[in-house]
């Protein structure tokens, strides 16, 4: 059933788009799960759109702590994109992750991780990557799964797309307080 659809019409040359852009997702909510779904952009000129979905939650709940004892597994992938300072933006190379704090082919990884001395890491003050994936067919795959081991609660990120970009919230300035309510 769903549980909400959101769509938003940005005018001509908001955020620098070209012409009028339509977005819209929808959010489900089915035996205890609940799914982003149908996120689709329609502009009435050509541009380059790439959408995101940010999920920051802490699966043990508010006031349960930290989440970096959370466990990740990224699967099927092999390196990351490399991201030098200062820009932060990728240069198209790639980093291999085998050994690395990038490495979370093997179930489960903590995220505690985050705290590795690893070069990238410090560029990016925590984790801001895109981590490559093998599947390269286009079809729907299991990319990463986060479990709260206390609770077994668990979020699955799925994608047609050859990455998944994964970030650790390392510039958000506090607001939200992390606890379903705004900051002061």
């Amino acid at each position: 059933m769903p549980l909400a659809s959101v769509h938003y019409t940005s005018p001509d040359g908001e955020e620098g788009y070209p012409g009028e852009l339509n977005r819209g997702h929808r959010h489900l909510l089915n035996d205890n799960a609940l799914r982003t779904d149908a996120m689709r952009d329609h502009p009435d000129k050509p541009t380059v759109v790439n959408l995101t979905h940010h999920s920051y939650f802490n699966l043990a709940g508010a006031g349960s702590g930290t989440a970096l004892d959370h466990e990740l597994q990224i699967v099927h992938l092999d390196s990351i994109t490399r991201r030098p300072m200062p820009a932060g933006i990728p240069t198209g190379g790639f980093l291999p992750v085998k050994g690395t704090p990038f490495d979370f082919n093997n179930p489960p990884a903590s995220a505690s991780v985050i705290e590795s001395d690893h070069e990238q890491i410090k560029f990016g003050l925590g984790y801001d990557h895109n981590w490559v994936l093998q599947n390269q067919s286009g079809d729907l795959v299991l990319a990463a799964t986060l479990i709260d081991p206390q609770s077994s609660r668990t979020m699955e990120v799925l994608t047609t797309e050859p990455g998944i970009q994964f970030y650790t919230g390392n510039y958000l300035d506090g607001s939200p307080d992390r606890k379903g309510r705004q900051g002061s």
